[in-house]
């Protein structure tokens, strides 16, 4: 890829490259309302060993908001672009993919689309669809659902400040809720408006079936934005995958207990690599 146009990708996600360049490389994907700033507190502790890299999606933490189009991004597999392009620009392999929530899914449009250089999913807190339909629960019904986005539209700050409890969980720890408004706050009004609609009326449930990579998928009890049960259903539907369920509460691990969250990835590498010894 010509300079100048690993330059556009990188400024355009703000990757950021840290840790061992040596080492099999980690890249972690944030969810909706959030940037790379809530892994601060996981990557630390894969520093040593892995190649690390964050980024942040386009509309959110310090990306190029001049880089969003309505059209590019009318479905999540306009972030799996993304993805893949800053792959490619890093000229990853064997790339272990740790999503969390909306970033879960983006990561498996990704897997489906060109795994070549991928050798591993590790999904947490995912959700193939959030509204539920004949006998799949998602969380949501369609009215409540379009309650939630029609808050959205009329009042950003109100959202958020009513959501990030609801979301983080955790009541007794209200610096973290306090956190997730901020984050959600700082994304431009109408990329966040098209986003969640783009995340939440979106249905992949088919694309998981089609996951050929090793993958773990990580699930918070008490998590009131995707239930154990939807966790398990994503579990079910890939084939060969294992299923962690957290003592960790709420949808947001990367903050509540990051080191939880960390020694469950950990455990779940050290497993591939023994089984990658001859």
């Amino acid at each position: 890829m010509p300079t100048s146009s690993l330059t556009a990708v990188l400024r355009r996600n703000n990757v950021r490259v840290l840790g061992n360049s040596s080492g099999r490389p980690v890249l972690f994907l944030h969810g909706f309302g959030c940037s790379q700033e809530m892994w601060r507190k996981v990557t630390p502790r894969f520093a040593d060993e892995h190649q690390v890299i964050v980024l942040d999606q386009v509309g959110a933490g310090d990306s190029d908001l001049t880089a969003w189009q309505p059209g590019r991004y009318e479905s999540l597999h306009g972030y799996a672009d993304d993805l893949l392009e800053v792959i490619e620009s890093l000229d990853l392999h064997d790339l272990v993919i740790v999503g969390h929530s909306v970033g879960s899914m983006i990561a498996v449009l990704a897997a489906t689309r060109d795994s070549a250089r991928l050798g591993a999913l590790i999904l947490v807190g995912p959700s193939p669809r959030y509204v539920d339909i004949d006998d799949y629960v998602g969380g949501f019904d369609q009215a409540g659902m379009d309650s939630l986005l029609d808050n959205l539209d009329g009042d950003q700050v109100g959202w958020a400040s009513a959501m990030a409890p609801v979301i983080m969980g955790n009541a007794d720890r209200p610096e973290l809720s306090a956190e997730l408004v901020r984050s959600f706050c700082r994304y431009d009004p109408v990329i966040a408006r098209h986003f969640a609609r783009v995340m939440f009326l979106a249905d992949n449930r088919h694309d998981l079936s089609r996951v050929a990579l090793p993958t773990l998928v990580v699930q918070c009890t008490d998590d009131a934005i995707s239930a154990v049960v939807v966790g398990e259903y994503v579990h079910a539907a890939i084939r060969g995958s294992e299923f962690a369920l957290m003592s960790a509460t709420g949808h947001c691990p990367n903050l509540s207990e990051p080191d939880e969250l960390a020694d469950t990835i950990q455990q779940f590498l050290r497993r591939q690599a023994r089984r990658a010894r001859p």
